[in-house]
């Protein structure tokens, strides 16, 4: 019914012409149609880091539902253990990319640094948790009581519950902290440090760091396999993906991802185990690693710069944010083909999907 409700508030967003998102008041009746409209398998939810925004994408059509005001730079996403909120990190940081004189900047707006919260049946911020300055990235405690943040200025990892707001731990986690990942098993999150190219692991229930081990030059993000005893993290400037026992927080293999241009960023694995899928920046290419054999079995070409990467439940489809390109690729995971090409906001940096 959740998922239906959501549905059926984004279509009518859609129909209110000139209508803002935030103009809709979330107790006014939705747009009555003659049938109720099949609900989508799924929908894709892009954080816009450029346009402060979400683009709602309904699985199957491809069609864009809804543009939701976030907030500013809009990165990092997870969906709630519920399935009916949206964690997204936003900061008040001007852009820095690499290269740039950051004394040449604007000064931070600290007042736009925060999580929001996305009530999906609302289809609007209904909170913004503060949790440090500088968020990128943010995890989801398994029972949906605590957030994980990356504070990329502080060098630290925060703890916030998200009843009260309070900041449980600020815990020091390297400088220029950015992926933040719990494991399926609620036990663990890694946090990846791009300046000291390193991961540090927090455990969930005593809050402190318990282990720090190296990786490839400037990692990025991290993820696990489906039953947590494999992570896998990947390392931008040092074209690797590093394999992990998390049993002992030990790297045991590096995988070598080459090509022209191929940085690794972002990485899922499929519902099964059995496949690696890596999102490789400049390189434009999403690589695809059998788990088990650590070979590449192949590569597909989507926008430029693909970040964020996210896989439906099924593991049929991956979404791509094109942060240059401004769209998002659809990857049938069967053929390797993109299938789709959906216009998002400005720069699209992180997908998550929620499915009924």
């Amino acid at each position: 019914m959740r998922f239906k409700m959501r549905l059926t508030y984004a279509l009518s967003l859609l129909v209110l012409s000139g209508c803002a998102v935030d103009q809709v008041s979330v107790d006014e009746e939705p747009a009555t149609t003659a049938t109720d409209p099949t609900p989508p398998p799924y929908v894709a939810y892009v954080t816009n880091e450029g346009s402060g925004d979400l683009t709602v994408i309904a699985g199957g059509t491809h069609e864009v539902l809804a543009t939701i005001p976030l907030g500013k730079r809009p990165r990092g996403i997870k969906v709630g253990p519920a399935g009916d909120r949206l964690f997204v990190a936003l900061s008040g940081s001007p852009p820095a990319p690499p290269g740039v004189d950051e004394d040449t900047l604007p000064p931070p707006d600290r007042s736009a640094d925060g999580i929001g919260i996305v009530d999906l049946d609302e289809q609007r911020v209904v909170n913004v948790l503060q949790a440090g300055t500088d968020p990128e990235q943010v995890a989801v405690s398994r029972d949906g009581t605590r957030a994980f943040v990356a504070n990329e200025d502080a060098a630290l990892a925060s703890v916030v519950e998200i009843e009260t707001g309070a900041i449980l731990a600020e815990l020091p986690v390297g400088g220029e902290p950015e992926g933040v990942t719990i494991s399926p098993n609620g036990s663990w999150v890694y946090v990846t440090s791009e300046n000291d190219s390193q991961v540090s692991v927090i455990d969930t229930t005593a809050l402190e760091v318990i282990a720090v081990f190296d990786v490839g030059a400037r990692p990025r993000s991290s993820t696990f396999s489906p039953d947590s005893t494999r992570a896998y993290v990947t390392a931008e400037n040092g074209g690797t993906v590093s394999v992990v026992d998390t049993s002992t927080h030990v790297v045991i293999d590096t995988v070598e991802l080459t090509g022209e241009n191929v940085r690794p960023m972002d990485a899922k694995v499929s519902p099964d185990g059995a496949r690696l899928y890596v999102s490789t920046g400049r390189g434009r290419l999403i690589m695809v690693v059998n788990t088990q054999t650590l070979e590449v079995l192949g590569s597909v070409e989507v926008g430029t710069r693909p970040w964020g990467i996210a896989l439906t439940a099924d593991g049929r489809y991956l979404y791509t944010a094109n942060g240059p390109s401004n769209d998002v690729s659809v990857i049938d995971t069967e053929s390797l083909e993109v299938v789709a090409t959906v216009a998002a906001g400005e720069r699209p940096w992180g997908v998550a999907i929620v499915s009924p």
